[in-house]
């Protein structure tokens, strides 16, 4: 796999970090509207939420959207060695696993990562912008699908 354009994600990541909260719900929002089915997944403390909406404004969810975002940032700051991410990143595949996600969900985390990132962007998102994040989200999720394989 080629490795992603690293200065266009750095780029463009400088505007989506300055808050990580608000591009991190416009991320699992999309998620929820493309994929439903995923919310039962979130639960704390056996309470399952009602809505989308419900899910976006507890407390746990946001500390969820948190951590996703500080991978995210990791994944950025070693765009030119993501090598060194992974048994990190193998290690979140089981915990996602574990937890009865599919693998074949985190296509559609990938097009809500990108739909986010477009309405951060606007004009910014350039093609080449798209497809060096397309290219560096798909080298985070091979690492990650090693979770999947065998014990």
């Amino acid at each position: 796999m080629e490795r992603p354009e690293p200065e266009l994600i750095r780029q463009s990541w400088r505007a989506v970090s300055r808050s990580p909260l608000e591009h991190g719900t416009i991320l699992f929002a999309r998620l929820f509207d493309l994929e439903p089915n995923l919310l039962p997944l979130f639960q704390y403390n056996g309470r399952q939420f009602s809505s989308p909406e419900d899910c976006l404004s507890s407390p746990e969810f946001l500390d969820h959207i948190r951590k996703v975002m500080l991978v995210i940032d990791t994944a950025v700051t070693n765009v030119e060695d993501l090598s060194a991410l992974e048994e990190y990143l193998a290690g979140l595949g089981r915990k996602h696993r574990a937890v009865g996600v599919q693998l074949s969900s985190f296509s559609t985390v990938g097009e809500s990562l990108l739909y986010m990132l477009e309405k951060c962007l606007g004009a910014a998102f350039t093609p080449a912008t798209r497809a060096a994040w397309s290219q560096l989200y798909g080298a985070v999720v091979q690492a990650m699908s090693r979770g999947w394989d065998g014990e």
